[in-house]
């Protein structure tokens, strides 16, 4: 197993996380916040028929009604129903996002699953070259692995897109669904002042 190459801020790696409360604040809001509403139903004013009063007011000992598109109808109105236009966003303040990031990197380095590479480079943007610097790390990207790098440029990109089990992100969009459901972390030295710059809001000493 590869271990950190450069010493890393306790600030940030090596909390004592007691309460997991706030780590899954973040993690539901990530995935609220990814949510899209695309489902929609139909109401008793869009729903196709029923111009007719089915039977009349009296004398049928049946129930009164004025349509069939009424909701309690076969193939009626939906009450109630999805819009298509609902809202499923939560809100999270950035210090309760950061200090969340902050003990989602410390549980994963604790579980020393936190590596640091020294860069990411790839001259031509080739998946072959992303495998030979994590084999050239020991790191096995067979398991999921977030790296992060102090710029996804385009070469970055063409080179890891195609690996199913890499995901590529700079370091102020680390977030905590992608922290832990990653097997490992790797981050390159470069990203290491810009993360604690982020996270404590200082420059790094």
């Amino acid at each position: 197993m590869t271990e950190p190459t450069v010493k890393l801020n306790k600030e940030i790696y090596s909390l004592e996380v007691k309460n997991h409360e706030l780590l899954k604040q973040a993690y539901d809001t990530y995935l609220a916040n990814s949510r899209s509403s695309h489902a929609k139903t139909m109401t008793r004013a869009e729903v196709s028929g029923g111009g007719k009063k089915p039977w009349r007011q009296k004398g049928t000992g049946r129930a009164r009604f004025g349509s069939t598109r009424n909701p309690i109808w076969r193939h009626g109105g939906i009450a109630f129903g999805r819009t298509g236009n609902e809202n499923f966003e939560k809100s999270l303040s950035k210090t309760s996002k950061k200090v969340a990031v902050r003990q989602a990197l410390s549980m994963k380095n604790a579980d020393k699953a936190v590596v640091t590479i020294a860069d990411f480079k790839v001259k031509d943007g080739k998946a072959k070259e992303t495998i030979a610097i994590f084999a050239k790390n020991k790191i096995d990207i067979t398991k999921n692995t977030l790296l992060v790098v102090e710029e996804k440029d385009e070469l970055t990109i063409r080179a890891t897109r195609n690996i199913a089990t890499l995901k590529v992100v700079r370091p102020t969009y680390l977030n905590v669904f992608d922290i832990m459901n990653a097997d490992k972390i790797v981050i390159t030295e470069k990203s290491l002042p810009v993360i604690e710059n982020w996270l404590l809001g200082k420059e790094a000493k």
